[in-house]
């Protein structure tokens, strides 16, 4: 048996209270989402407080703007990731089922449907309030991976989203019939903690080459290079991920072990690389765009 390491301890609440026969409890999925946005929050108003940051030192809008704006950010995650995850990934089941579109209760999110939601309602308030688009987008882009961070850290105390098998010494035996349903492996099933290794990626690294290139390099003087950065190294870092995250079970078959969405011969991409490949092509855009325009 190789060496690996069994998934600790951990309750997927932070606590849990009963009340009049009822069981009231804080999960760390939510929490994750509250922490989030409090921290993009802050991000976004401690960036507009530096006029020196920003092209011909004028900020894009006020800190009173950026609270009213979470609002239908909030709105756009919660309508993006649940359609994004209906339309993406069980679009057959939810067209028999539309009842069950609105459980988003149930579980059920996709990042990409959740960030396109946040990018239309952006580009909406952006037009209703007469505010620069790219500026504004760049402002919401670099306070984005602190909540990527404590989303994927729930992941893992969850117990979801796990990777593909592994022999590696850092494998993980995850709890669950699911996790442990590895074909062809007799005994514990170790596997990959992709949860983590996005939490690093998209969260912890990327968090820091953002806040570098805002802070240190003068980045939000060249409208689009930050958010252009956001979009090309989160679908750089979904894309690699993706070849050690377990894919969801609908896409697998006895003739697509590895749940390729789109595959050909035995080679292909899986759905979250599919989806990877437009933020990777329109973040590069971005910022070779900025680049070009230099700093204004």
């Amino acid at each position: 048996m190789y060496a690996v390491l069994q998934f600790p301890d951990l309750s997927p609440n932070l606590f849990s209270i009963s009340l009049f026969g009822m069981e009231f409890a804080l999960r760390w999925y939510a929490l994750a989402y509250i922490a989030g946005i409090l921290i993009a929050w802050r991000l976004g108003v401690a960036a507009v407080r530096r006029s020196n940051l920003w092209p011909n030192d004028t900020v894009p809008m006020t800190p009173e703007q950026i609270e009213d704006m979470l609002t239908w950010i909030i709105l756009g995650v919660i309508l993006g990731g649940r359609l994004g995850f209906v339309l993406f990934y069980q679009p057959a089941y939810y067209l028999q089922n539309p009842v069950e579109i609105l459980r988003i209760w149930q579980g059920g999110m996709s990042f990409h449907g959740g960030l396109t939601g946040v990018v239309i309602a952006v580009w909406l308030y952006t037009r209703r309030h007469r505010l620069p688009a790219l500026g504004v987008a760049d402002l919401v882009a670099h306070t984005i991976p602190a909540g990527l961070l404590l989303g994927r850290l729930a992941n893992f105390i969850n117990a979801e989203l796990w990777g593909r098998p592994t022999d590696l010494p850092w494998g993980v035996i995850f709890p669950g019939a699911a996790a442990q349903d590895c074909p062809g492996i007799a005994g514990l099933c170790a596997r990959h903690p992709s949860q983590l290794y996005e939490a690093v990626l998209e969260g912890a690294l990327l968090g820091a080459l953002l806040l570098w290139l805002v802070y240190r390099r003068s980045g939000l003087k060249r409208p689009g290079l930050v958010s252009g950065t956001f979009f090309a190294g989160y679908g750089l870092a979904r894309f690699l991920v993706e070849f050690v995250r377990q894919p969801d079970a609908q896409f697998v078959t006895p003739g697509n072990p590895l749940g390729l969405a789109w595959h050909l011969s035995g080679y292909g991409l899986t759905m979250g690389q599919i989806l990877s490949l437009p933020m990777i092509a329109l973040g590069l855009w971005l910022v070779l765009r900025a680049r070009c325009r230099g700093a204004i």
